[in-house]
């Protein structure tokens, strides 16, 4: 690290970083407030694209974090800025939620379920049986298949739910096609959101929880890594990884100063 740029702007995961289970982890309003006063640019990060930023701005106020909806970067909006640049003012059968259905109608995509250019797959509460027959058979006339994350499970408090990955793997099996994942671990997620930024990699560090997406996306797109044990990774896990983090630190606290 002593080779590296002073950071110039932040990118920070949301969950297991910033909260855990709808609770504020200890420091995390310090290092957002730190972080505001200091006029650094910075950005939360989620892969998960059901809620909008301004959903999630509501959510973390609510837990007492101060974050301006223009700071927040979702896998649905990365998956936007994919396809706007793919393809502009194209068409998506979408299976998903507002923070995913918002973002493409930002960008001036038509949700339809005739012949559209692309199959987008989200997070959504409840994954309807027939919603993914239509994306099969969508996909096998021709439409291109993309997902928004990657991630097999996610958290609830009942336990493990089935997520966006994982429903993906179904559709796979089914049409033979595999789709294009836009956000964490894909370093596009992490590039989009320092162009958004005007920031460059150099003078730039990714905080996360997780060393399989926000430390390997992080590293892919050539930021200092920053990994907190206050999520999923345990310490002893970080070796059986062929890659490290810049520095491992027991939570955000630790990441105040640096600021």
């Amino acid at each position: 690290m002593a080779d590296r740029k002073p950071i110039e702007s932040w990118l920070t995961d949301m969950d297991g970083v910033l909260i855990h289970e709808g609770v504020p982890i200890p420091g995390a309003d310090a290092f957002i407030k730190k972080l505001r006063e200091s006029a650094k640019p910075f950005l939360v990060l989620t892969n998960n694209s059901i809620y909008t930023p301004r959903d999630l701005h509501a959510r973390l106020r609510r837990m007492g974090l101060e974050v301006p909806i223009e700071n927040i970067w979702t896998s649905a909006l990365a998956t936007a800025k994919f396809l706007d640049d793919q393809r502009p003012n194209g068409s998506a059968y979408v299976i998903g939620e507002a923070g995913l259905t918002t973002a493409l109608h930002d960008i001036g995509y038509i949700l339809t379920d005739h012949e559209p250019d692309y199959v987008v797959l989200g997070e959504t509460r409840t994954y309807s049986f027939e919603a993914m027959t239509k994306a099969v058979r969508l996909i096998n006339d021709g439409a291109r298949f993309i997902c928004t994350n990657p991630d097999e499970t996610g958290p609830s408090t009942e336990g493990p739910l089935p997520a966006t990955g994982a429903v993906a793997a179904l559709i796979t099996k089914a049409t033979g096609k595999q789709p294009y994942f836009a956000g964490k671990p894909n370093p596009l997620m992490m590039r989009t959101g320092l162009n958004t930024l005007g920031a460059h990699s150099e003078s730039s560090a990714m905080i996360g929880d997780r060393m399989d997406t926000d430390v390997l996306a992080g590293i892919e797109a050539g930021m200092q890594t920053f990994l907190v044990l206050t999520g999923l990774t345990r310490t002893e896990q970080v070796e059986n990884f062929p890659y490290r983090p810049s520095k491992v630190v027991d939570s955000i606290a630790d990441l105040v100063d640096l600021v």
